[in-house]
């Protein structure tokens, strides 16, 4: 098995269908997708000393399969810029978080690049019950609620369908450059595509993949959040 494989076998094992984040961005790694750099810290100390070989600033985020809905949790963290305010930051999580669920089984928490801000994106797939696996692609963040400006493709994706999702929708111009704000490497996203359409045909029992945001820049492209859901096990 490789290490996707390996995950999810352990996933399902452990009756889950949500992989957590950090096992989400190994899968990424894994298919050569781009993420932020991040490490697990079971204490303090540990987040600390992750921070700094991470580079500040960076994000905490809590890890439990019970709490799925983070920030609501009071699990997060961001622009954290000094060893003391990642301690700060790591135990008032943990305080949070045992509130918002007493019962909820903390693996870690984990400690996050925190990506520079830049034009956001977003890649998904969603497993559908006729045309089988989909890839989305769209402007990011908070403005795929707003705009709802996505576009779809049946995997597998080749080349030409990637660049052309890219191309459709309506705030193609953002990307191309627009006033002062720089080109963004298109490339990047349409490499990031093709990975996820393998990545969801490899391994039909993904039923939903988000990754969102997406930063890009100018030349590359890293993944903030990733999230990926399992069919169940029966």
């Amino acid at each position: 098995m490789n290490k996707t494989d390996k995950i999810i076998f352990q996933a399902k094992k452990e009756g889950r269908t949500i992989l957590l984040e950090p096992e989400a961005k190994a899968v990424c790694i894994d298919y050569g997708i781009p993420v932020t750099k991040f490490n697990v810290a079971k204490n303090e100390k540990e987040a600390a000393d992750f921070a700094t070989k991470i580079g500040f600033p960076v994000v905490l985020k809590i890890i439990s399969p019970e709490i799925i809905h983070k920030t609501e949790a009071g699990g997060v963290k961001v622009n954290l810029k000094t060893p003391e305010e990642v301690k700060a930051a790591y135990n008032t999580i943990l305080i949070n978080t045992k509130k918002y669920n007493a019962k909820a089984n903390i693996v870690g928490i984990l400690v996050q690049e925190m990506a520079p801000q830049s034009t956001e994106v977003i890649i998904g797939s969603v497993k559908d019950a006729t045309f089988g696996q989909t890839v989305m692609f769209g402007l990011g963040g908070i403005f795929v609620e707003m705009l709802k400006d996505v576009t779809f493709r049946v995997a597998p994706l080749t080349r030409q369908d990637a660049l052309s999702m890219v191309t459709e929708i309506k705030a193609y111009s953002l990307l191309k450059g627009y006033r002062n704000s720089p080109a963004v490497d298109i490339d990047a996203i349409v490499d990031a595509l093709m990975r996820v359409s393998k990545l969801v045909m490899d391994h039909p029992e993904i039923k939903e993949l988000d990754l969102n945001p997406i930063m890009v820049y100018e030349t590359g492209a890293k993944a903030v959040d990733t999230r990926i859901i399992l069919e169940p096990s029966f």
